[in-house]
C-alpha cells in the first residue's frame, strides 16, 4: 500500500469520510461523536494521509497534535471494499512510526464503546494500546473508550 499526505481534495476521500461521518451517526449519539467532516480535518495541527493500492482508496488515517509531544489518531477508515485485508493494522503501524518520528512520547485515541468498535479495540490493543482516562478536552462517555500507548 502506498501511504501519502492527501490535501482532502479528491472525491474518492471525501466519499470515504462522508461513509465514516454516516456511520458514526448510525452507531453514536450525537453528543458521542467525534469525528471529524472535510473542514475539521484540514486544520494546521492535523496531518491525513491515504493509502492506495493499484490506483484505489483502501483507507486512511490522521494525526491531531494535540502538543509537541503528544498526537491522536483521528479518522482512521478502511475503505468497506477492503475489509479483513490488514489496511488497518498498515495504517496503525505507519501512524506510529509517523508519530515516533515526530519525537512524540504518547498516541492517544478515542474509540466507540458499543459492539460495533470491537474490532477496532482489539486492533488498538494488540498494537500495544491501554485503556486509559479522556485526554485533551473529551469528557466522561459511556459512548466512548480512550485508548493510549506510550511510545
Amino acid at each position: 500500500m502506498e501511504i501519502k499526505i492527501d490535501d482532502l481534495t479528491g472525491p474518492e476521500v471525501a466519499e470515504l469520510l462522508n461513509q465514516h461521518i454516516q456511520s458514526m451517526r448510525a452507531h453514536s449519539p450525537p453528543e458521542s461523536k467525534h469525528a471529524l467532516d472535510l473542514d475539521g480535518l484540514r486544520k494546521p495541527d492535523i496531518t491525513f494521509w491515504s493509502g492506495w493500492e493499484t490506483g484505489e482508496l483502501v483507507g486512511c488515517v490522521a494525526i491531531l497534535e494535540l502538543d509537541r509531544k503528544h498526537g491522536e489518531i483521528k479518522s482512521m477508515k478502511t475503505h468497506p471494499d477492503h475489509l479483513r485485508k490488514g489496511i488497518a493494522k498498515q495504517l496503525l503501524d505507519f501512524i506510529i512510526e509517523e508519530a515516533r518520528g515526530r519525537g512524540y512520547s504518547r498516541l492517544s485515541l478515542e474509540t466507540g464503546a458499543m459492539e460495533i468498535f470491537q474490532p477496532a479495540r482489539k486492533l488498538y490493543e494488540n498494537s500495544g494500546f491501554e485503556y486509559c482516562e479522556p485526554f485533551s478536552d473529551y469528557k466522561k462517555d459511556p459512548n466512548s473508550v480512550f485508548m493510549r500507548r506510550e511510545l
